[in-house]
Parts: C-alpha cells; structure tokens; sequence
C-alpha cells in the first residue's frame, strides 16, 4: 500500500504575508496554538494588534517597560479629567491596576491576561479604575471588546520614566508598613535586574543580569528597514556600541524590533551614552543607504534568523 506523501501543497496552506498560520504559536502570548486560540472558529474574538502602542510618543518605551524592564514607573496625565495616574511596569500579584487609599490610580503593564491587544486591554482597565474610588485592586476577566485604547485616554505627551532599583514604589504611599510587607518586598526584590534607562537615546536600557550585561533598545523603525540598515553597519564593522561590546540580535516585540548588544562585565551604563548616540546617527545615515550589497544581504540574513518574538 502506498504510503500517503507528507508533503503538501503550500499555496492553499501557507499563511500570506503578517498572517499567522494555525499551527503557530497565537500572538496573544497564551502559549497555544493559533488555531486553539484566536484562530478557533466562534471561539476567542479578540482581533490580534501587531503594533498596539502606534502613535504613541513613547511607543518604544512603552515596549520596553512591558517585557524588558523590571520596575519602573511614569505618571500620565488623563485627556479628560484630573485623577492622578500612574504607569508601572508591574504592580503587586501582577494587579493590572489598583485603586490606592488616596484615589491615585495605578495602572499595571506587566500582567497575566492577554486578549490580543494590549493598549485596549490598558484603556479598559483604566476605565474601570477611573469609574470607581474604593480601594482595591481592578482587572479584566473577559475581553474587553471595542473600545477606547490607553493611548486614547491620556494626553499626547513622551513618558517621563523613573527606573527603580526594586519594587519599593508599591508601598512609598504607605506610611506606616508592618513586618509582612516589607518581607513581601524583599521577596520580590530578590528578582529585579539593575536597569538603568540611557538619556542620549530614546528607548534603550542597560541592565546587568549577573554575569553578564546587555544593552536592550527598542527602535520605532519599520523592521524591514531596520533590518537592512542593520545588516549596513554590521557588514561595514560599525554595530558596536562599546569596546568588546557584541551585536546578539533582536526581540521582536508587538510590532517593533530591540536589538541587543552584550557587553563586557564592569562595562555600566555611563559609557555607554556617547557611543550609542554615535549609533544612533550611523543607523539614521543607514536607513537612507540604496540596495544592499552581496555583504549586507549575507549579513541581513544572518540578523534576520537572530530574532525572538516576546509577544
């Protein structure tokens, strides 16, 4: 009996361009297949977003503060009204908000729910604590559906970020802590890497994960176009960012690529500030370069095949 042949057609099969095929992981972050999740049929509605943050002054950074960055906070300023908010990488229990004793507003970016687009699931939220002034802890159970997304919400203003040490911003509205809270943070202490955000450039983070370093920075570059500038510098021996420093490749991160650089031990976050602004005009000089030479296009394909996708 003949076997049957294993391989198959691939023009009715394979997804087109951006699509995503059903055997994939889903974009959402759950960790199922696509087709178990926002692929099912009649199953989860949410439409994925590929770039959620578009438009948003601060888009980089709000990548960035979402899945590279362990604690740090930025106070928004609301479109319509006055309540005090404030942005955080991660709030207590992974809250995606919490309403304080005060009436202050903290609105949580590291969480556990996923409902294919974030900056809505943001705007929902915000919406729910910003409807309410008892104290307690505000999420999503369900997708929240059409509706307005955090950048809608808040003025059209870059984030004014402060990176902490440690999580000791959960309780700095707290004046008198007992004993089981400040275990709580030490607990959670215990997992923070030092970060320090760069102030030459937008978007890019030093942090030291123990026996190494990295510097991780988010571009709001196209990344097909960034991919062929990239391949420029790093074909021409100009990706480096500090002596010894070593161009590793990219996360790819809802919509937008961060390219990573390991550093050597000792290296820190103050030396790094000249070379990366020199980067920064190098890349501005490349993104304007012509078709890529046999060099760059061996070198882009090398780039292409160093990615993580985080989200």
């Amino acid at each position: 009996m003949a076997k049957k042949s294993r391989n198959r057609s691939t023009s009715a099969s394979a997804p087109a361009a951006g699509e995503v095929g059903p055997r994939q992981p889903c974009p959402c972050g759950s960790g199922k297949r696509y087709k178990a999740c926002h692929g099912a049929a009649g199953g989860a509605a949410p439409t994925f977003v590929a770039r959620p943050f578009e438009g948003m002054p601060s888009e980089c950074d709000v990548i960035a503060l979402r899945e590279l960055v362990p604690a740090a906070t930025a106070p928004l300023t609301l479109e319509d009204g006055d309540r005090t908010v404030r942005l955080a990488t991660l709030l207590p229990g992974a809250a995606p908000a919490m309403v304080r004793e005060s009436g202050d507003v903290w609105l949580g970016l590291q969480v556990q729910h996923a409902y294919g687009n974030p900056a809505r699931d943001l705007g929902a939220v915000l919406e729910l604590a910003l409807a309410t002034e008892e104290p307690g802890i505000v999420g999503l159970l369900s997708a929240p559906g059409e509706g307005p997304t955090l950048q809608d919400l808040i003025t059209d203003t870059s984030l004014d970020i402060t990176v902490h040490d440690g999580f000791e911003y959960w309780i700095d509205d707290i004046p008198e802590r007992d004993a089981g809270m400040e275990a709580a943070l030490e607990q959670a202490n215990g997992g923070v890497m030092p970060t320090t955000r760069l102030t030459s450039v937008e978007a890019a983070y030093w942090t030291s994960v123990g026996t190494k370093e990295h510097l991780r920075w988010v571009m709001p570059h196209p990344e097909d176009a960034l991919l062929d500038a990239l391949a420029r510098l790093h074909a021409a021996g100009r990706d480096s960012v500090a002596e010894g420093s070593r161009f590793v490749g990219m996360f790819r991160a809802h919509g937008l690529l961060a390219p990573v650089w390991d550093l050597p031990l000792g290296t820190g976050a103050e030396v790094l500030e000249e070379p990366a602004a020199r980067f920064a005009a190098a890349l501005e000089e490349a993104l304007a370069g012509e078709e890529l030479t046999a060099a760059e296009r061996s070198a882009r394909a090398g780039l292409a095949n160093r990615q993580v996708t985080i989200r």
